[in-house]
């Protein structure tokens, strides 16, 4: 087995119209993790910042089949609010974030050092383009402008 940096890494969000963005961010952690801890927001929490959302189940479902070809222990969790238990896991080593989270990332870690927990090496991934150039998210899929692959419609 390659060595990996972290022995505990976390990623966290809504997953919601699971798209490569969603792919880049978990294959991060799993590539960087021994083990991965993955935060899915719960129905009640997502609906707060989210009209229309999947199902928590839709959207674990499709997290558990990206995730099935990675040979690395996971968990998911079901968060309800934006920290999920990264503020008090003291086996967390890192965290895998997307440029537009990396400001809860820095939070959580405010969190972790009143905890006396060592803080969080945090991993900003880059945004995945869709092929007009605008980063892929799940606002534009469910606008109907681009498809889960970052094409145009």
């Amino acid at each position: 087995m390659l060595n990996k940096k972290y022995k505990k890494i976390a990623v966290g969000g809504t997953f919601d119209k699971f798209h490569r963005g969603h792919e880049k961010l978990l294959s991060t952690a799993f590539e960087m993790g021994e083990e991965v801890l993955i935060g899915v927001t719960s129905d009640s929490f997502a609906s707060n910042k989210i009209h229309e959302i999947e199902s928590y189940s839709i959207r674990v479902n499709r997290i558990e089949k990206f995730v099935s070809k990675y040979n690395v222990p996971y968990e998911i969790k079901e968060i309800f609010d934006a920290y999920g238990t990264a503020d008090k896991d003291s086996k967390l080593d890192a965290i895998v974030v997307s440029q537009e989270t990396e400001k809860t990332a820095l939070k959580i870690n405010e969190e972790r050092f009143k905890n006396n927990f060592k803080l969080l090496d945090i991993i900003v991934i880059d945004w995945v383009l869709a092929n007009d150039g605008i980063p892929i998210s799940s606002t534009r899929i469910r606008k109907g402008e681009i498809d889960t692959i970052g094409k145009t419609l």
